[in-house]
C-alpha cells in the first residue's frame, strides 16, 4: 500500500535552551554549538530573544505559521524576538546559534530572512563562541555580528504557508515532494475541494498561482538535493524537469547563478574550526 502523501511524521517535543545560553541586556548575543542528527524537529516555539540559526554544514528546514524556509549551508535564517517557529534538520549538521537579545537588535530587522553569510560574519560568530571571551570583546564582536547580519543579502528561499486547512494540507504535501504526480486538478480532488475553489484560495490566502507556488517549493526541495551532490541532470529529473538547462534556467533566475555555483561556494565557506569530533558526536547529539 502506498503512503498518504498527505501524512505528517511525529515531530519531537522541544527541549528548554540552556540558562547559560538565553541573552541578557548585559550579555545580549549568546553563541551555542552544536552537532545536530538528521530526522530531528525542534517542536513550535516562542522565546523573547531573536535568533540567527547557522549551519556550516547540512540543510535546516525553519517553519513560521505563515512560512517555511531551506536554509543551506553557510547560510543562516534570522527569526525576530516572538515568533512562534519550529526547525527541522533535513541533514546531519552542525548548528551555530546567535540568541539575541531584543535592547540590541537594529532597525529593518523586523522580520524572518534567509541570509548569506560573509566570511567576517562567520569569522565573528566562531569568535563569539569562544569560551573565556571577555566582556569587552563579546561587545565588540557582538556589534560587529548585527552590522554584518544588517547588511547580509536575503534570498528568495522563503515558501508561503496557508492558513485554511485544505490548502495547507495539499501544500504541506507538495513541500515534502513538489514534483509528486498531480496537476492542480489531482491536487483539489485530493484534498476535497473544486479546482476554482483551490485556485482562488492559492491567489487569496498567498498572492500567487498554484504554478508559481510550486516552483517556489522546488526551489526549496532542490537546496538538499544539490547538497548532497547529486548529478544535475538527477536533480532535475527527480524535481519534474524534462532537462538539466531548463531547471538551471529557472534557478538562475531566482538565485542570479548557476545551482552549481550556488552549492560550491557554500560548501567552500565551512568553517574550519568547527571541532574535529563534531561528526562523530553529531548521531548522538541532541536539539
Amino acid at each position: 500500500m502506498s503512503q498518504d502523501p498527505l501524512a505528517h511524521s511525529p515531530r519531537a517535543e522541544l527541549i528548554d535552551i540552556p540558562p547559560e545560553f538565553a541573552p541578557t541586556p548585559t550579555h545580549p548575543i549568546r553563541v551555542r554549538s552544536r552537532p545536530m542528527p538528521a530526522g530531528i524537529s525542534i517542536a513550535l516555539h516562542t522565546h523573547a530573544w531573536a535568533q540567527l540559526a547557522y549551519s556550516s554544514r547540512g540543510v535546516l528546514r525553519m517553519a513560521t505559521p505563515g512560512t517555511t524556509w531551506m536554509v543551506p549551508p553557510s547560510r543562516a535564517i534570522w527569526v525576530p524576538p516572538y515568533v512562534t517557529h519550529e526547525v527541522v534538520i533535513v541533514e546531519d549538521a552542525f548548528l551555530r546559534t546567535l540568541y539575541v537579545d531584543g535592547s540590541v537588535i537594529p532597525p529593518g530587522l523586523d522580520a524572518c530572512r534567509v541570509v548569506e553569510v560573509s566570511g567576517l560574519l562567520r569569522e565573528t560568530i566562531a569568535a563569539l563562541d569562544e569560551r573565556g571571551i571577555t566582556p569587552a570583546r563579546e561587545r565588540l564582536l557582538g556589534t560587529l555580528a548585527l552590522d554584518e547580519i544588517t547588511r547580509s543579502a536575503p534570498l528568495p528561499l522563503a515558501v508561503p504557508m496557508p492558513e485554511e486547512k485544505r490548502l495547507r494540507a495539499l501544500c504541506e504535501a507538495l513541500i515534502a515532494d513538489p514534483a509528486g504526480p498531480g496537476s492542480l486538478e489531482y491536487w483539489a480532488a485530493h484534498v476535497g475541494a473544486s479546482t476554482r475553489t483551490i485556485a482562488r484560495l492559492f491567489r487569496q490566502e498567498l498572492g500567487v498561482s498554484f504554478s508559481q507556488w510550486r516552483q517556489q517549493a522546488i526551489l526549496a526541495r532542490a537546496i538538499p538535493l544539490l547538497n548532497q551532490g547529486r548529478p544535475m541532470a538527477i536533480v532535475a529529473q527527480e524535481l519534474g524537469y524534462q532537462s538539466q538547462s531548463a531547471f538551471s534556467a529557472m534557478f538562475r533566475r531566482a538565485f542570479g547563478e548557476s545551482p552549481r555555483a550556488f552549492i560550491a561556494r557554500g560548501a567552500g565557506e565551512r568553517e574550519e574550526d568547527e571541532p574535529e569530533d563534531s561528526v562523530a558526536a553529531t548521531r548522538d547529539a541532541t536539539p
